[in-house]
């Protein structure tokens, strides 16, 4: 533990998490949620507690360790937003502790979303400024998230982003005082070897593309670039792996309209062993994103000795630094030419490989719950 000696005497900061992204299919978000409780319970500064509001919130406590302090509550999610968004009932702490639990000094909303709460200091986490940016390519229920991050502002909340991207926009564009908001990008969990993960999932080399389907993927444009890379390099497919959300009605009638349909695999959900399966044996992972807070995917494919192709979307170009080979948003042609690159040219595959294994190492779990726990302390002691 390190730190001033009054910080190395002060009891552990209790911190209420927000898992109730656990409840809904893996995304990226759930991910981040069990990468941060697993982290923070391993230090020694801080404790921890759990709260879900959702419909399957119930769900979760089968997905958690059997001693974490969690209150779970089955309503549904849309409902208690809209009650947060003109009031502040239910308080934070009556949804992070119950009526008997112990005091929190911190309540961490980790999905746009913190309950307004009395005494304990807020955190809120924003992913991405999509529903600014591109309300278009956004679901209903994401539209509120923008309000919602605003009344805690005003609240006094401090903000949590993963990239300095999306922190300056934070700062920008939802008129958060600048030194309330805080980058802390997420870690990466360490992937398997060849050997561990067992033989290729398909019989044919192919190109992958990661994550659930919705607009701001650019997922259309990628099969239009699949397309033009298909007449010139023959027998690679590309699949497309996610679960099905906000944008695939867009996805499938860019794959009826492509004239190499046959050589596209479209996956939906895939659990976790088979996904780092697919990953790891893939010739390139491929994220064409319109827009990106981060960047999950790209990191994992990093990490596991796969190269990567990306748009410079958003916070991509910060995140994944030059270990990816990256293009211009919505620019089939020019994505078509970095497949064909990465597949042909030997040196370039190689190269990528090896800078982005050096780059993924710096993204620890460890680390990231040690800037979450610097900024827990600032927002307690900011609120006094």
């Amino acid at each position: 533990m390190t730190g001033s000696p009054a910080a190395t005497t002060r009891p552990p900061r209790h911190v209420a998490l927000d898992l109730g992204p656990l409840a809904a299919s893996p995304t990226g978000v759930g991910a981040f949620c069990r990468g941060l409780l697993g982290a923070l319970r391993r230090r020694e500064d801080v404790t921890v507690s759990g709260y879900a509001v959702a419909l399957r919130s119930g769900a979760v406590r089968s997905l958690v360790e059997a001693d974490l302090a969690l209150h779970t509550w089955p309503l549904p999610a849309r409902l208690v937003n809209l009650l947060w968004q003109h009031g502040a009932v239910p308080s934070g702490e009556l949804v992070a502790r119950g009526w008997t639990g112990p005091p929190v000094d911190a309540v961490h909303g980790t999905n746009f979303v913190v309950p307004p709460c009395r005494r304990a200091a807020e955190i809120v986490t924003v992913h991405d400024l999509t529903a600014v940016h591109h309300r278009e390519l956004c679901a209903p229920a994401s539209l509120a998230y923008p309000s919602l991050v605003r009344r805690a502002i005003g609240r006094g909340a401090f903000v949590h982003t993963h990239s300095r991207w999306v922190a300056a926009e934070v700062v920008a564009l939802l008129d958060a005082p600048a030194d309330r908001v805080r980058a802390v990008p997420p870690g990466i969990e360490p992937r398997r070897s060849l050997g561990q993960l067992g033989s290729p999932p398909l019989r044919w080399p192919y190109l992958l593309a990661l994550g659930t389907v919705e607009p701001r993927k650019g997922y259309p444009t990628l099969v239009e670039a699949f397309g033009s890379f298909a007449r010139e390099v023959p027998d690679v497919r590309l699949v497309i792996a996610g679960s099905d959300g906000w944008g695939s009605a867009a996805l499938e009638a860019a794959l009826r309209s492509c004239p190499v349909r046959r050589r596209i695999v479209r996956r939906g959900y895939i659990a976790d062993d088979e996904r780092d399966r697919m990953l790891a044996y893939a010739i390139a992972l491929v994220y064409p994103s319109i827009y990106e807070g981060f960047g999950l995917p790209p990191l994992e494919a990093m990490a596991a000795g796969v190269p990567v192709v990306a748009s410079d979307g958003g916070a991509l170009p910060e995140v994944l630094g030059k270990a990816a080979l990256l293009v211009p948003v919505g620019d089939a042609a020019a994505l078509a030419a970095a497949l064909v690159r990465v597949v042909e040219d030997d040196g370039l595959r190689i190269g990528l490989v090896e800078r982005g294994l050096a780059h993924a190492d710096a993204f620890g779990w460890d680390a990231a719950a040690a800037g979450m726990t610097a900024l827990y302390n600032d927002a307690v002691e900011a609120r006094g």
